[in-house]
């Protein structure tokens, strides 16, 4: 399955895809909630970035650990995800949070997943149906196991600083890399050797994904000869990071790997290089 539906798409299937709400706020991690209470895509799950897309954290594995497989498969059971079910995230940040569903269901091997391209606002923009009641689930039966080598740790980074067969991308915006403007980790920088892809630089104007030959073209220059199957994601915490995976694969190129404890975690202990300024 593609990465990306269009609205007209998932409107043709309401009834028999599972439609995912993964909005977020970071700095008030309950406004996704509030505002899938307030209306959302009729039939559609929530699903919290917090509570159901991470699991807990050590204060060493990053702001958003991935969960175990078997607690993923337990929330993704609970909303009615069978082995067959095409599933598709959205949100109102351009596929910030959606992207990271899209990448976990992956990660487990379940390839029917996608992120509704646009999101909430194109939803809405184009007068589509808006529903307030709470989505029944029906629990089913799943089963899914994590794929090797999907992710890389803080040791494997770390040991590979100055290996080319690892090529760091962060996704977060341009003055946190430089390591200005940091509110949400203690530590302000970057890893060294990392080259910043903000994941806002795979959308348009709208707020949708730059068309795939335009998303290859820019990372090619990006990546300036590396293989993209060498490609290590990062950004705050693993999340923004899919946002990248995703566009990658919509480019038609290989995604490369997910860092999910990302920046969060590398930083927490201050034996770690830390780079600053632009590359």
């Amino acid at each position: 399955m593609k990465p990306l539906v269009s609205t007209e798409l998932l409107a043709q299937h309401l009834q028999d895809w599972v439609v995912v709400d993964c909005r977020h706020n970071l700095q008030d991690p309950e406004a996704g909630r509030r505002a899938y209470l307030a209306g959302h895509i009729p039939g559609a799950h929530f699903l919290h970035a917090d509570q159901d897309l991470s699991g807990p954290m050590t204060g060493s594995n990053g702001r958003h650990p991935l969960p175990s497989p078997e607690a993923f498969v337990a929330t993704l059971e609970r909303i009615g995800v069978g082995p067959e079910q095409t599933v598709v995230a959205y949100d109102d940040m351009g596929g910030a949070f959606a992207a990271r569903l899209w990448w976990m269901m992956r990660w487990l091997g379940h390839d029917q997943a996608a992120v509704l391209d646009g999101g909430w606002q194109c939803w809405t923009a184009e007068g589509r149906p808006v529903d307030t009641a709470v989505s029944v689930p029906r629990p089913t039966s799943l089963r899914a196991k994590a794929r090797a080598g999907a992710t890389v740790d803080t040791a494997f980074v770390l040991s590979h600083l100055r290996d080319p067969a690892m090529c760091l991308v962060d996704a977060r915006a341009a003055d946190r890399f430089r390591g200005e403007n940091e509110t949400l980790d203690p530590v302000g920088g970057h890893i060294p050797g990392a080259r910043n892809r903000p994941f806002r630089d795979n959308l348009d104007a709208e707020s949708r994904f730059k068309p795939p030959a335009i998303l290859k073209a820019e990372f090619e220059v990006l990546l300036a000869g590396v293989a993209p199957e060498n490609v290590v994601h990062q950004c705050g915490s693993g999340v923004t990071a899919c946002h990248n995976l995703l566009a990658m694969e919509y480019a038609g190129l290989a995604p490369g790997r997910l860092y999910p404890g990302s920046w969060s975690a590398w930083c927490s202990d201050p034996s770690r290089p830390v780079a600053l300024g632009s590359p």
